[in-house]
């Protein structure tokens, strides 16, 4: 990157960061993340594409079974081997995640999915039964959940979670009972925890793929839900509750929510009583991996198209579907997304690349300017779309995205203008800095340079790579990556005075402005 008296680029748009207006604030915790329940207990998960190659397609089943399947994959039983592996459970105590983990927060962490719909909590510190009960596909042991407190205390983030609702915890009328929810908060709470939030299960749109008994209703739902309700107000009032947390409506990924058995979320809040939730939540997934190409060919995307306005607005829809819900049936109540990524089925082969980064900063940055408070990446440390690799924990290009976002864009949200076709533009209060700014601009041209003009002094941080697809990529040209002791480098920013500032094709670039003096970022 360039800086010049005159403009290097044609059509140089001039910044006024001092005038730029407030537009709302996010939770402190707005970046957060997953660690599945597959992940925690050991279990089957997305396996990644064959590194050694690349990136390029598994071998992924053409066709489905007759056995329906669930975005996030516990209840899949189509081509085994080719979509899944057998992980162990996810190491919580090594330090590289914990250091990696660490340098995010504050932030939440949610430890749910499809596995936590029907994992039994062996409430006792003798070893775990080798097959889980009855009605229940896993077991959490204790020493499992205390390793999620023991991590979340020591990288500062808060436990969010979900409760089984398989037949194992439902008495002779299939009404669902509160034991097994009662162990676990009480465990938590012996043990030093502290779960901030619930959902009462993961994605009830689709309950008995998600493993509650057939045939399931709304009307059943809300009946449980009711009873999940007063237990949380009544026995654990501290905690908030969250939801209803469902997927796959107003989006591409519509046609595998119609294509099994499945209920509107509409229909689940009409059937609800007053008061519902703390939060309103939802996930958001804008496509289906190639993994799960068979659900046809509206939930599929392209590596040439990562780039594309197109692309980057698509999460746009769901967002628009499921607030225009909350307005109506829970005005005021603030807005989570506890799953997202590029595509659902474990990421897309090039999630791991610099191309998604594109697709993970512009959506967080539009999030923010909707309003919503946190964003769930899915996930940390598992399949392709994790945000760390998931054998070694090195990071991938979204980690230090993140890590650049968590260190530059502050809670309060800045309005820097409507996005062009090929720039986007976002801004927020710079951290620790009264009066200061930073401006994200994202140039997802991929031959189209931009220039920006700026009468203050700036510190840039801009991500690039040689190649698009890699997982490489540099920080003001150098390659971002952990020190020989395993430390992470230095983020340092690269001064620039006054001028234009020239956005080369398909980079990112945070201006740091400390002295911007805004008067809303006081």
């Amino acid at each position: 990157m360039t800086c010049s008296t005159n403009p290097a680029f044609a059509q140089p748009l001039s910044l006024a960061p001092a005038a730029m207006p407030a537009m709302g604030t996010i939770d402190v915790r707005y970046q957060s993340y997953n660690v599945e329940m597959a992940e925690v207990v050991g279990g089957n998960f997305w396996k990644p594409y064959d590194r050694k190659s690349g990136r390029k397609n598994p071998a992924a089943p053409q066709s489905r079974s007759t056995t329906s399947a669930s975005p996030d994959g516990a209840h899949f039983q189509i081509g085994q081997g080719a979509m899944f592996e057998a992980r162990r459970p996810i190491d919580l105590a090594n330090a590289r995640l914990r250091k990696l983990a660490a340098a995010l927060g504050p932030a939440y962490i949610r430890v749910s999915g499809t596995w936590a719909n029907s994992v039994y909590f062996h409430d006792s510190d003798v070893p775990p039964p080798v097959s889980p009960p009855k009605g229940f596909t896993s077991v959490l042991s204790r020493s499992e959940w205390k390793g999620v407190i023991d991590f979340a205390r020591k990288v500062d983030a808060k436990i969010v979670t979900s409760f089984a609702i398989s037949p194992g915890v439902r008495n002779s009328a299939d009404i669902w009972t509160t034991d097994q929810a009662r162990n676990l908060l009480a465990y938590t709470r012996s043990a030093g925890g502290e779960i901030a939030a619930v959902e009462f299960f993961n994605e009830p749109n689709l309950p008995t793929e998600e493993g509650a008994p057939p045939p399931y209703s709304a009307v059943d739902f809300a009946g449980d839900f009711a009873i999940f309700r007063r237990f949380i107000k009544t026995e654990a009032p501290g905690i908030l509750i969250a939801g209803p947390g469902t997927v796959g409506e107003g989006d591409a990924l519509s046609i595998i929510a119609t294509s099994m058995p499945s209920l509107t979320t509409l229909e689940i809040l009409a059937a609800l009583a007053p008061p519902r939730f703390d939060i309103f939540s939802y996930h958001s997934y804008p496509a289906a991996s190639v993994r799960c190409a068979f659900f046809g060919q509206e939930t599929q995307t392209t590596e040439e198209d990562a780039l594309s306005d197109k692309w980057l607005r698509r999460p746009d829809q769901t967002h628009v579907f499921y607030l225009s819900l909350r307005d109506r049936y829970e005005p005021g109540k603030p807005a989570w997304i506890t799953e997202t990524a590029d595509a659902a089925c474990g990421g897309n082969p090039w999630a791991s690349t610099f191309l998604d980064s594109f697709r993970y900063l512009d959506q967080l940055g539009w999030l923010a300017k909707e309003g919503v408070q946190v964003v769930f990446h899915n996930t940390l440390a598992s399949s392709d779309y994790g945000l760390l690799d998931p054998d070694t924990f090195e990071p991938r290009p979204n980690y230090w995205a993140a890590l650049l976002w968590h260190r530059l864009m502050g809670t309060k949200v800045l309005d820097a203008g409507s996005p062009w076709p090929g720039l986007k533009l976002y801004a927020h209060c710079l951290p620790g800095h009264p009066g200061g700014v930073t401006i994200l601009a994202i140039n997802n041209s991929r031959n189209q340079p931009w220039s920006l003009e700026l009468s203050l002094t700036s510190h840039q941080y801009m991500l690039t790579s040689h190649q698009l697809d890699s997982a490489s990529v540099e920080l003001n040209g150098n390659e971002l990556k952990l020190q020989t002791s395993g430390e992470l480098p230095l983020l340092q920013g690269e001064r620039f005075p006054a001028g234009y500032i020239n956005l080369p094709p398909a980079s990112i670039t945070f201006l740091a402005i400390a002295e911007a003096g805004n008067g809303n970022c006081q």
